[in-house]
């Protein structure tokens, strides 16, 4: 399916961002938030910096660690030549005695940016949210934002060895936030929120990640009041071959249509290539899917999503209808943010609705 690319993509890039230490490097700025606000477009980057070092052989590690006042920033060095280490993924330093223990060769926080034509957009210098205790020793990543009422939810991955849970927290200004708790544990992500009550309930989609048995898929849960989480339907597996054989997972939060419920969601393939797919949901009944599209609505095709810190990759955390057509801000190769339109009219034809 065709989507257009906005003409000077990438919209944001590590270069334009200033770190949040002088001995620290921005690698991705990525996976972003959307919201309008105010007149505003508000994007809630994540933002993923290193350790500097002078030398190639070298492997600094960011880590947070918890003591009695909190978190503290430290770090850790590894070399690629020592051979109890897998550096093969540039996002993990491994044990190969133990594939399980490993560490993130950079740490992500999330930042606010702005902009009043939904292009151009301006980042602020320090760190909207960053991580506050045991759960996000490893950093805050993917968020996703939504407003519900006269407030905006905001969930996000809190990272750290203990595996990956979302959390949530609640903001009426950007300025101020309210931390809600972890509304899903390890390992848990790829969270979307519907925009309303349906049913008298809050919903969401999730992505739990099991351990012995299947592929990682989408879920669908309601709660009386986002915080409490049951009725738990599996609601899209990954298919047998093809583009998202690996896995499936959530994207942006939930858009409401006049043909349904609106979810652009991201598969994976066994080449570890992710791209983007579309799926209407009933209005009244979340847990039924109304149509699926059968190809990716993107694919990672553009230099800058083939090629970059972790390439192959369109990921979206956020999307907006504007004039008639589905906008989709996203990440492309783990690095960098883009931005692609398509019709609505053209998306309901392909999807058959």
């Amino acid at each position: 399916m065709h989507v257009t690319r906005f003409e000077n993509n990438p919209i944001i890039t590590p270069a334009s961002i200033k770190p949040s230490r002088a001995d620290f490097k921005v690698e991705g700025t990525f996976n972003a938030g959307v919201v309008d606000c105010d007149g505003q477009t508000l994007m809630l980057l994540r933002v993923a910096e290193s350790v500097r070092s002078d030398d190639p052989n070298e492997v600094r590690v960011p880590l947070m660690v918890q003591d009695a006042e909190g978190v503290t920033l430290t770090r850790r060095s590894f070399y690629r030549d020592d051979p109890t280490y897998d550096f093969s993924d540039p996002r993990t330093v491994v044990v190969k005695a133990d594939r399980s223990r490993l560490f993130l060769t950079s740490m992500s926080h999330i930042r606010i940016a702005r902009s009043g034509n939904g292009v151009d957009f301006s980042v602020d210098d320090v760190p909207f949210i960053q991580p506050r205790h045991r759960c996000e020793l490893f950093g805050c990543e993917d968020p996703r934002v939504v407003r519900i009422g006269d407030a905006y939810y905001i969930n996000y991955s809190s990272v750290s060895d203990l595996g990956i849970c979302t959390s949530l927290l609640r903001t009426r200004d950007f300025r101020h936030t309210e931390p809600l708790g972890i509304i899903f544990a390890p390992d848990n992500r790829d969270v979307c929120l519907f925009p309303e009550i349906i049913g008298g309930k809050y919903w969401a989609l999730h992505r739990p990640a099991p351990a012995h048995f299947g592929a990682p898929g989408i879920w669908i849960s309601s709660s009386p009041d986002l915080l409490h989480w049951g009725g738990h339907h599996s609601l899209l597996e990954a298919s047998t071959q093809g583009w998202d054989q690996r896995k499936v997972g959530g994207g942006a939060p939930m858009l409401r249509t006049e043909k349904g419920w609106l979810q652009v969601y991201h598969g994976v393939d066994q080449a570890q290539r992710y791209c983007l797919g579309a799926l209407l949901l009933k209005l009244d009944d979340p847990t039924q899917i109304v149509a699926r599209l059968p190809e990716p609505l993107m694919e990672p095709t553009a230099a800058y999503e083939r090629e970059g810190f972790f390439g192959q990759v369109v990921f979206t955390c956020g999307a907006l209808i504007r004039d008639g057509s589905l906008h989709i801000y996203y990440g492309a190769a783990d690095e960098t943010m883009g931005l692609a339109t398509v019709p609505l009219n053209e998306l309901w034809k392909r999807l058959g609705v």
